[in-house]
Order: C-alpha cells, then sequence, then structure tokens
C-alpha cells in the first residue's frame, strides 16, 4: 500500500522535479525531503501543506491516495468576490480552488442553516485563518 511518502515522490517525479527543485518550492531540506519520501521521517500538517502546495496536489491525495474527482458535467465555479480577494492576495489558482475546497468543507459540516454568501473581505479572512493554522 503506498506511503504519503511514495505518493509525494510519484507526484514530484510526475512534476518532473528534482528532490533539491521541490525542497526549494516547499522550503524544506533536501535531507529531509528524502526522509519523508523513504518513509524515514513524517512531516507535519505545515509542512506537508507547503510540500502539497510546491506539488499542486491536495493533501487528501498525498496523505490517502483520495482524489476528489469533478464531474465533467460540472465545472468549478469560482465566486466573483472569491476571485477578487484572490487576485488582490496574489493567489494561485491553486491556492485560490484550494480557499474554496476549505469554505465548502466548513459549509458541509454546518447545520442546514443558510449560509451567508463570502464578501471579498471574508475570502481574505479565511485566507489569513487558514495562513495562520497552516503557515
Amino acid at each position: 500500500m503506498p506511503t504519503a511518502g511514495d505518493r509525494i515522490r510519484e507526484v514530484r517525479e510526475k512534476r518532473r522535479l528534482t528532490q533539491d527543485q521541490l525542497a526549494e518550492k516547499a522550503d524544506v531540506s533536501k535531507s529531509f525531503l528524502s526522509e519523508v519520501e523513504n518513509d524515514k521521517r513524517s512531516a507535519g500538517a505545515e509542512t506537508l501543506l507547503k510540500i502539497a502546495n510546491a506539488l499542486g496536489a491536495s493533501i487528501d491525495y498525498l496523505l490517502r491516495g483520495a482524489v476528489h474527482e469533478t464531474a465533467a458535467s460540472e465545472p468549478v465555479t469560482i465566486p466573483p468576490e472569491l476571485s477578487r480577494a484572490a487576485q488582490e492576495l496574489g493567489l494561485s489558482y491553486s491556492q485560490t480552488l484550494g480557499l474554496l475546497d476549505a469554505h465548502r468543507s466548513i459549509v458541509a459540516r454546518r447545520t442546514a442553516k443558510s449560509v451567508k454568501d463570502f464578501t471579498v473581505e471574508d475570502w481574505k479572512q479565511l485566507n489569513t485563518a487558514i495562513k495562520k493554522v497552516f503557515g
């Protein structure tokens, strides 16, 4: 059964990145990355998020091999407020989708009460809160 280290190596190789390149992009040492890929060390949440972002992969995939596929008939729609917040914050497309996924996860855990539409400022605050937790 593949481990998180195996999946990190798999995605890194698919992206044609060396360990040096990924380590630099994720702001970790090459030796640490090598130990993670070889299952000699575990990456904490903050480090795993950095590696996932550098690879353009989801944490779910790296940890569990879970792939969330969107049906071809169901395109991803980024709310205009999120799009504006992402532009103002300089977020990549991958980071913007991550923020949208985080919002959807939070909403899914709430009760059936109606959830207010997020403003640009709400999206920025959510991004700040996530960065505080995950670095």
